[in-house]
């Protein structure tokens, strides 16, 4: 486990949309450099940057066409590289995005592998043994190759699928088995690109969709025995380098696959989701004012996985990202602070997505831009103050349109705001790094969590964190000994073996 990572509070980058430093209207590697300092400012000591390599960006970016280059919007490698050592100076880490499960349909290996003559990538994607064999369980793209065969994708049409083998072969005439040598070189030239930006200093990597290398695979394991050995690697030639996933299952993730940490998704119904947007738009959020949310849906699922990996790895809990709706779109101001304090004081290894942090809002029904569809609402270019574009870029048109409303919220005014978003992130991430029982070691007890009711009441070691997310005053049993509050948004009340805790209110107390 690479030491800096249990004191790791990431910022995540979109890189297209966070800073503007030569003005042509998109987002770019000096443009980051430049911001470093806020983001140390802020309390985060290292960074996920999202996708710069080069790229037809028909999914903006996650469509590789060149995993050793850097994308010329952003800059050269050299960039990249004094990216890398300027956030190391500043004692920061950054990892980068990989992306192993497909590539951009214009990669080199993907033209070699569509020709009609066999050659060496014939088979470093998947294609079916003629067109006419398009089975309906696949996701296959149909006629477009001079190839005779249909080629698999893993999401949109332009990403053709890396051939890492079948769990199970059920159509023998064009499906490999795991250990088929073709298979083997996937795998193989996985670890070299790996290998190629960790030699450039990278810390580690986030990995997109890790749970899709290895086809027909129901239970995830042979996946996970792929990534058991990327991790032995790493473990031997990188041991101070963190691996990451996009996974959503930490028992799978953490402790078969090798990750370090793994991702708490925004998945429709699962604990998170219930946790933060309570379905679709957050009408039973636990932390909507309203009242109808269940914290036992994020419990019973949260803390078997949390005990089951205690000791071998980390989940990673986001207060939003660059594929799921910004918490504005559906949780007010008040809900929004109480949120990222929990998570900022839950074990694990958080993750802060860039404008979280001043309430950036989600804007609706943007028209689409390189792939992100509903999402595009998420991925607005960052506002830092006053001037154009709220000081993003000084061109006329920027990769996707800011934010409309001139009130809308920057860096420069929620600095100056009492008891802004950002100084709720600001306080409660120093206060994560002043007292190690609030990190990601420091132990958990739920001590408070019933069925539709509140508040949701938890223990690190000698800290209680009460929770309360209604717009009323609610009533908790509290038979310990206060010994002062070392936090807190709202007020409280003790007396005799109760405290009554005001509305939309998050409290920490010392015992």
């Amino acid at each position: 486990m690479p030491k800096w990572l249990k004191d790791a509070i990431f910022y995540e980058i979109y890189p297209q949309s966070f800073y503007d430093s030569n003005g042509d209207g998109i987002g770019d590697i000096n443009g980051i450099i430049e911001k470093l300092d806020y983001i140390k400012q802020l309390g985060c000591n290292a960074i996920w940057l999202n996708p710069v390599y080069d790229s037809p960006f028909k999914d903006a970016g996650y469509d590789v066409r060149n995993y050793r280059k850097v994308a010329p919007r952003y800059g050269t490698n050299d960039d990249l590289v004094r990216l890398i050592n300027t956030v190391h100076k500043k004692r920061m880490h950054i990892i980068l995005d990989l992306v192993p499960g497909h590539t951009s349909d214009t990669h080199p290996w993907f033209k070699q592998a569509k020709q009609a003559k066999k050659n060496n990538f014939s088979n470093r994607y998947i294609f079916t043994d003629n067109v006419w064999n398009a089975p309906a369980e696949y996701r296959l793209m149909c006629g477009l190759c001079e190839r005779d065969g249909n080629y698999m994708v893993n999401y949109f049409s332009s990403q053709p699928a890396l051939n890492y083998g079948f769990a199970e072969v059920t159509h023998p005439e064009w499906q490999l088995p795991m250990d088929h040598p073709d298979c083997q070189a996937t795998i193989k030239a996985l670890k070299e690109i790996m290998r190629f930006w960790l030699d450039q200093g990278a810390d580690g990597f986030r990995v997109d969709m890790a749970d899709s290398l290895v086809k027909n695979d129901a239970t995830k394991e042979p996946t996970a025995t792929i990534w058991a050995g990327i991790r032995e690697m790493m473990d031997e030639e990188y041991p101070d380098a963190a691996l990451v996933s996009e996974w959503c299952n930490p028992s799978v993730a953490v402790n078969k696959a090798g990750f370090h940490s793994d991702f708490y998704l925004d998945h429709i119904g699962n604990g998170y989701n219930m946790l933060m947007r309570g379905g679709s738009w957050g009408d039973k959020a636990f932390f909507n004012k309203n009242g109808e949310g269940n914290i036992r849906a994020f419990v019973d699922e949260y803390l078997p996985a949390y005990l089951e990996t205690k000791g071998k790895g980390y989940i990673s809990l986001i207060t939003c990202n660059h594929d799921t709706p910004r918490p504005t779109a559906y949780l007010d101001e008040e809900a929004i602070k109480i949120a990222y304090a929990t998570i900022f004081t839950l074990p694990g290894v958080p993750f802060l997505y860039y404008g979280d942090e001043i309430g950036m809002r989600y804007l609706p029904n943007l028209t689409s831009v390189e792939g992100g569809y509903s999402r595009t609402g998420s991925r607005s270019p960052m506002q830092w103050g006053k001037g154009k574009n709220f000081g993003f870029s000084e061109n006329d048109k920027t990769y996707i349109p800011v934010d409309p409303d001139k009130n809308a919220p920057t860096v420069e005014k929620q600095r100056r705001k009492k008891g802004s978003i950002y100084k709720v992130v600001k306080d409660i991430i120093k206060l994560r790094k002043k007292r190690p029982e609030l990190g990601a070691d420091g132990d958990l007890e739920i001590l408070y969590a019933e069925e539709n009711s509140f508040p949701f009441v938890y223990r690190r070691d000698k800290y209680v964190i009460l929770v309360n997310p209604l717009d009323h005053l609610t009533d908790v049993r509290f038979d310990f000994e206060i010994k002062q509050d070392i936090y807190k948004i709202g007020e409280y009340v003790q007396s005799w073996e109760k405290m009554t805790l005001s509305p939309q209110s998050f409290v920490i107390v010392e015992i």
